[in-house]
């Protein structure tokens, strides 16, 4: 697939570089929410600049071309760059097959790196909201999605992005087939998914998205009385300092949510 044609980051900072060592200094505060390991491989931390500063398809490519955990940051670059930017929804859910496929077989090759189970997860996720997460249950898509979930968790229990995905998960599943059909069936429960999103928000205080999931996981979970604390939420993640370009990009979706 070709990434001429994908469109430029929107909000180019100098803040979002990470030029030579400042990228392994600022790592740990970069990646508290997926808990990857600061990559050996020069040409993989190149790939990952590349990632934190906005220039997405160039991501990919030097990932994929990489190799090894090059394929991690490729595949969240796709993602991020699917969920955030891209306007065409075709294009969109190609993107996040894509993303899918190679986060399996990524999976299968090295089964204890858990961002690969993750990114199969993310992409997945994104794709079932894109055609219709009742559409996403009926074809299995559900299943996979938690058991890569549980499967990153168990590999590293403080991954944030991973409870916030899971707790997005039970609540999907309650809003859309019900608290009963969706614990019998799906195993998604109330409890569970508000106890991943408050997990996640504990792990990264100072993530923009693990505000704005939670805010919007308690409305399909809770209905109109959980309104309130949402907009707080949304007001606190528009207010946070994006460390990134996926930062960036999350804070200006949840100013929009404001307006």
């Amino acid at each position: 697939m070709t990434k001429a044609k994908w469109t430029a980051f929107p909000y180019p900072a100098k803040a979002y570089t990470y030029a030579g060592e400042a990228l392994g200094k600022n790592w740990d505060r970069l990646h508290r929410g997926d808990c990857e390991p600061f990559p050996k491989d020069p040409k993989v931390q190149e790939a990952w600049r590349a990632y934190h500063r906005g220039a997405f398809a160039e991501a990919v490519e030097l990932g994929l071309a990489a190799g090894g955990a090059g394929i991690t940051v490729a595949n969240k670059a796709q993602s991020i760059y699917a969920n955030g930017i891209e306007k065409k929804e075709a294009v969109r859910l190609a993107l996040f097959q894509e993303s899918m496929n190679r986060a399996l077989a990524q999976a299968a090759a090295e089964p204890k790196s858990a961002n690969a189970h993750y990114q199969y997860a993310y992409a997945a996720g994104r794709y079932s909201q894109g055609i219709s997460v009742v559409k996403a249950l009926s074809q299995g898509l559900g299943g996979k999605i938690r058991a890569a979930l549980e499967a990153t968790l168990k590999l590293a229990p403080k991954h944030a992005e991973a409870h916030t995905a899971l707790g997005t998960y039970h609540a999907e599943v309650i809003d859309k087939v019900g608290a009963l059909v969706g614990g019998l069936t799906y195993g998604a429960k109330r409890e569970a998914g508000e106890e991943h999103f408050r997990k996640a928000l504990k792990l990264a205080p100072d993530s923009p998205i693990a505000h704005t999931e939670l805010a919007n996981g308690l409305v399909m979970m809770h209905g109109k009385k959980a309104l309130g604390e949402a907009s707080a939420l949304y007001a606190k993640a528009a207010a946070c300092e994006p460390r990134d370009a996926m930062e960036k990009l999350d804070v200006e979706a949840a100013r929009k949510e404001l307006e």
